[in-house]
């Protein structure tokens, strides 16, 4: 039985649909009330976690893949095997601020994210030190108050920043739903792993998915 920790919430609700395409009975997931551990069938086990845990569990070798977001993967610098763009969960990371920020002013900035390995890499590359704030809520709010001169955050439409009067300076890389495994688990169920992924990327490319 392979076992799969699978990002719960938007990540889940989308990986869902690409699994039935695989011909997966996802009834269990789909109805799963409280329950964190669903077995779908007799080959497959999805233990739900938060996306920042993904790689916790697949690297303790608790879980043989793990399905999350290609942000979480570069903020914590996966040292998985990763083996398929599900390509679902699509959005962006982006440095957003008020009108009128000039990330060329010569002067040490203050930025507000979620994500602070991946904004001090953006920075260093351009030759730039600021300062960052780490924020786990609604980082928009940053430059709105003062605590930021920018932030760097993930969008999906804009509308987020729009509505609370931000602008876009940057997009950063693109993001969107990985497949990674376990190393160990690739040598011992690796028929079992890469059938999975044969029939995941099948689903990814019918006509109806897309």
């Amino acid at each position: 039985m392979l076992s799969i920790a699978l990002t719960k919430g938007r990540v889940e609700e989308q990986v869902i649909p690409l699994f039935e395409r695989c011909g997966i009975d996802c009834e269990p997931l789909r109805n799963k009330k409280r329950k964190l551990v669903i077995n779908l069938g007799d080959n497959l086990k999805v233990i739900l976690v938060k996306g920042g845990d993904v790689l916790t569990y697949l690297n303790n070798g608790v879980v043989d893949i793990g399905i999350v977001g290609s942000d979480i993967l570069d903020e914590q610098q996966n040292t998985g095997y990763e083996l398929l763009d599900l390509q679902t969960g699509r959005c962006q990371f982006i440095l957003a601020s008020l009108a009128g920020y000039d990330m060329n002013e010569p002067r040490r900035h203050t930025i507000g994210t979620k994500y602070p390995n991946i904004t001090k890499r953006y920075f260093a590359g351009r030759g730039k030190d600021v300062e960052i704030i780490k924020i786990e809520g609604s980082v928009e709010l940053a430059p709105l108050i003062g605590l930021a001169d920018a932030i760097v955050d993930i969008t999906e439409t804009g509308t987020t920043l729009r509505e609370n009067n931000l602008q876009i300076f940057d997009k950063l890389s693109p993001i969107s739903t990985r497949l990674v495994a376990n190393p160990l688990a690739l040598k011992q169920k690796r028929s079992e792993i890469f059938d999975l992924v044969d029939r995941l990327k099948a689903a990814r490319q019918s006509d109806d998915f897309k």
